[in-house]
């Protein structure tokens, strides 16, 4: 199966800390999940977020009244550092030489590596990345990893009656995240608005899932995960 992963920041650098905190055993940790997956013949790219150094840094540009293009590369280069610490953690399974930013990437890619990317552009989350990676490799299934269950009917840390949904429409999904969240900087909610779009225009499905627990991406893969699936 080729698999398409965007692996949120937040599960490789926490999110609830003030100054950015780095732990090798928690890169390590997804590491082993994606290599287990690799070693089971998998093909796989994963796209690193930025997590909460990419906060941080917005933040501090922010109080500097940086504009939000500045912002955003500010966002880019923390996923850059996160793919870095990640393809250290991979070891010789992943693709050393490069951290994948743009699809003509894949044209000489090695085949019997994982690849690691990052962020591109201003204005373009991660989650648009592992999209666009998804196409291009003719993905069977692309994988949000974050660090919320699935998918509700509205934000469930605010709304006690919200529902959530194990299966739902592409269409569905981007009415809920017009409803409840807001792209910016740092800040792109439950799944960027593009990337809905263009995984369905792909028709590849997408799964969005509590990555806490590494064991969940390696569940996905074999239909016995928690999350919300989206096709």
């Amino acid at each position: 199966m080729k698999i398409a992963i965007s692996l949120g920041g937040s599960l490789l650098t926490g999110k609830n800390t003030k100054t950015p905190t780095l732990d090798p055993e928690t890169y390590t940790c997804y590491a082993k999940a994606i290599n287990r997956l690799h070693k089971e013949g998998h093909q796989i790219m994963v796209v690193c977020g930025g997590g909460n150094h990419a906060r941080y840094f917005i933040d501090q540009a922010k109080q500097l009244d940086a504009t939000r293009n500045l912002q955003d590369n500010l966002g880019i280069k923390s996923t850059h550092i996160n793919a870095l610490l990640f393809m250290a953690a991979l070891g010789d399974t992943a693709d050393q030489t490069r951290i994948y930013q743009r699809s003509s990437d894949l044209n000489h890619a090695p085949s019997d590596k994982i690849l690691v990317g990052g962020g591109y552009k201003p204005g373009s989350s991660t989650d648009y990345r592992a999209v666009i990676f998804a196409g291009k490799m003719k993905a069977d299934l692309i994988i949000n990893a974050t660090d919320i269950d699935g998918v509700y009917t509205k934000n469930p840390n605010i709304h006690p009656d919200a529902e959530k949904l194990p299966e739902l429409t592409c269409l569905r999904l981007e009415e809920i995240i017009k409803q409840n969240t807001r792209q910016a900087p740092g800040e792109y909610g439950l799944f960027d608005l593009k990337g809905v779009r263009l995984a369905k225009k792909l028709k590849i499905p997408l799964i969005i899932l509590d990555g806490t627990n590494p064991d969940e991406i390696i569940r996905a893969v074999k239909g016995t995960h928690s999350g919300s699936i989206i096709k």
